[in-house]
């Protein structure tokens, strides 16, 4: 039905979600604040003793920093009754005192009508129900019960027969006084091209009902019993009831088991769900017959941030597993994401549960891959790296993936970790960049210019070559004062979240040093919609824990910052946010210039190159601190940086003179 302008404006103003929430949960009085209508509790979409559930009554919202549960009071009576949106309303504006408006005679018409639907659904899975226990389902129950499927999970998923025959379903329903257009347009019966009666949609299966999140039958899948059939497994068509695209199998109850606690598991196809429930792992669910789609991904995040993606491990698996990499890449998200869990060649969550254990199979899950090392399989497996061609292959095809994903910060995360896995490839010194050390390779000592030596003659590795010209004295990395600059700017950010969105563009790209930095930004980033700053800070200790904060408000630093004072000059702190962020951006553009230029180096350098690179870089500094300019101020003249370092690849350093 139609809501009329402003109903559900005037009837979230009556209703506090406070009251609406605190009928589920029991607040935490220590970390609540009630005059604020700031309030805390256990979550109660998952297990958990902390309270990381938050309500913020002001702006009528509630957030689990546990399960990433959202929503307003409308969708946690949607979620906690199993209610539709209507129904939600209903009940809050009956708390509310408010009379609900009278019906959409046409919404009313069509809620109507898909009742009915699901009602001739539900007596047919009453009929297929009858059929397997009877003569005509003999050898659907030896199947069923060959495959091991006890009693308690027939009945549970409902399973049953459809007759050979063409007319069995449609002369029981019709005899039961269905109307005809009913069956046809719930899609169990087909009309006939030929002017004859219509015909059953599934004859000789095994049938699977398939219901929506509030367990009505909305449509069946039907396995074939004759091995000769066109098509092994058979769905509904799409009717008014059922969209295949739009729909999971077994969605309410993977739903209810994954609010539990239970990792939120995909599977192939129905005996595959039905398989893993029945060996405990209840939070199971399986597209039907196709693709995943972008919508059904959307469902399965709104069950769990991090679906459990469990493919068969043959070559039809590892193709549907690379498609979803395409589809999910532009909608992940800090905290949304999957993760890949690839069955043994062969076998199916079935086969390996009954050949294994369920604990292999809770293995399996439980070490599955993140999404980022799914994609760099894809695109390294079976692939010769041997030339510089091939290389940059793979990073155009790595870059083209990385650019799939909308967020700045998680495509951060998402490059550097591929950085990390390409120096392990192709063996360079994969440690991060305060740790790594120049050790000459076992086999080939740095040319000395010296004759006699074992290494005489020859070059480093390319990967030593990289990892001591980095440590160079043109490549050393000022770390303590970028992570000064970096500290300032996110306690800026947490003393004037307002200043968020302002350079959100900027913040989305910053990559930063140490853990720490990173989790305060990205935790600042998902809330940007925040401006409140004590709220703010309760919201980050809430979610990356309080030792991060704490430490950063210790530096001295950060203390004397005027910026981060309170009652700071507002216009006076968006000028510091934003010479710091240029100075860190200058700093690091020059930077970049340098690793490139030593990576354009790379295989042909050795320690001399090293030792020449680093004096001309001392003197070049020297020079610049004797005129009053600093190499990490915003001033740094880049094209002149870019100009030095040609020069020297022009005037080919790494030639020793004189030989």
């Amino acid at each position: 039905m139609s809501l009329p302008p402003g109903f559900l404006d005037e009837l979230r103003e009556r209703t506090s979600i406070t009251q609406v929430v605190g009928r589920k949960v029991m607040w935490d009085q220590r970390k609540s604040n009630p005059g604020k209508g700031d309030m805390w509790a256990p979550c109660p979409f998952h297990q958990e003793k902390s309270a990381s559930f938050h309500v913020d009554d002001r702006k009528g919202y509630y957030y689990c920093f546990g399960c990433q549960a959202k929503g307003d009071a409308l969708g946690f009576i949607q979620e906690t009754e199993n209610v539709s949106f209507m129904e939600a309303v209903e009940i809050m504006a009956r708390e509310a005192g408010m009379t609900m408006p009278a019906r959409d005679p046409q919404a009313q018409k069509k809620s109507d009508r898909r009742t009915q639907l699901a009602e001739v659904m539900e007596q047919a899975t009453q009929f297929y129900r009858l059929q397997l226990k009877s003569g005509a389902g003999s050898a659907a129950r030896d199947y069923i019960n060959k495959r091991g499927l006890s009693q308690q999970t027939q009945d549970q998923f409902d399973i049953g027969f459809a007759p050979e025959g063409w007319q069995n379903l449609w002369d029981h329903l019709t005899g039961k006084g269905v109307a005809e257009e009913l069956i046809l347009a719930a899609g169990l019966a087909k009309a006939s091209t030929k002017g004859g009666k219509p015909y059953d949609t599934f004859r000789n299966r095994i049938m699977f009902p398939i219901r929506d999140p509030r367990k009505r039958c909305i449509a069946f899948g039907g396995r074939a019993m004759d091995p000769n059939d066109n098509a092994k497994y058979l769905n509904s068509p799409e009717t008014e009831l059922f969209d295949k695209g739009r729909s999971l199998y077994n969605h309410g109850p993977a739903r209810e088991a994954a609010g539990k606690g239970e990792p939120l598991i995909v599977a192939e196809g129905y005996m595959d769900v039905i398989a893993l429930s029945a060996a405990g792992l209840a939070s199971a669910v399986a597209p039907l017959g196709t693709a995943v789609t972008e919508t059904q991904l959307q469902l399965l995040w709104r069950i769990s941030p991090e679906p459990i993606i469990a493919l068969d491990g043959d070559t039809a698996g590892l193709r549907a597993a690379m498609r979803l990499i395409d589809l999910a890449l532009p909608m992940l998200s800090a905290g949304q994401s999957l993760r890949f869990c690839i069955l043994p060649e062969g076998m199916d969550p079935d086969d390996l549960i009954k050949a294994d254990g369920v604990q292999a199979m809770r293995d399996l899950v439980e070490n599955s891959k993140p999404l980022v090392h799914l994609l760099w399989q894809r695109e390294t497996d079976g692939k010769v790296f041997d030339s510089p061609e091939r290389r940059a292959a793979l990073d155009v095809s790595l870059r083209a993936a990385l650019k799939k994903i909308s967020d700045g910060n998680l495509r951060s995360h998402y490059g550097h970790e591929i950085k990390r896995l390409r120096a392990e490839l192709f063996g360079l010194n994969p440690a991060p960049r305060e740790e790594r050390e120049w050790t000459p390779n076992r086999d080939r000592a740095p040319w000395t210019g010296k004759g006699g030596g074992k290494g005489k003659g020859k070059f480093p590795d390319k990967g030593v070559a990289v990892a001591s010209t980095k440590n160079s004295l043109l490549a050393q990395s000022t770390d303590v004062e970028e992570r000064m600059r970096e500290a300032v700017i996110l306690a800026i950010l947490i003393a004037h979240p307002e200043l968020l969105t302002h350079f959100l563009s900027d913040l989305e790209t910053l990559d930063l040093h140490g853990e720490d930095h990173r989790a305060i930004l990205a935790a600042l980033l998902r809330h940007s919609e925040e401006t409140d700053s004590d709220h703010l800070k309760n919201i980050l200790a809430a979610e990356i824990g309080s030792a991060p904060l704490e430490k950063l408000w210790s530096l001295s630093h950060v203390q004397i910052a005027p910026a981060v004072r309170a009652g700071a000059d507002l216009k006076l702190t968006r000028m510091t946010m934003a010479e710091e962020l240029a100075k860190l951006e200058a700093r690091r553009g020059v930077q970049r210039e340098i690793e490139d230029a030593v990576e354009d180096l790379a295989g042909v350098a050795d320690e001399a190159l090293t030792w020449r690179v680093g004096q001309a870089a001392e003197a070049r500094n020297a020079s610049l601190r004797s005129k009053g300019i600093s190499d990490s101020g915003v001033g740094e003249d880049r094209g002149s940086m870019s100009d030095y370092l040609q020069s020297l690849i022009d005037g080919e350093i790494w030639v020793k003179k004189g030989q």
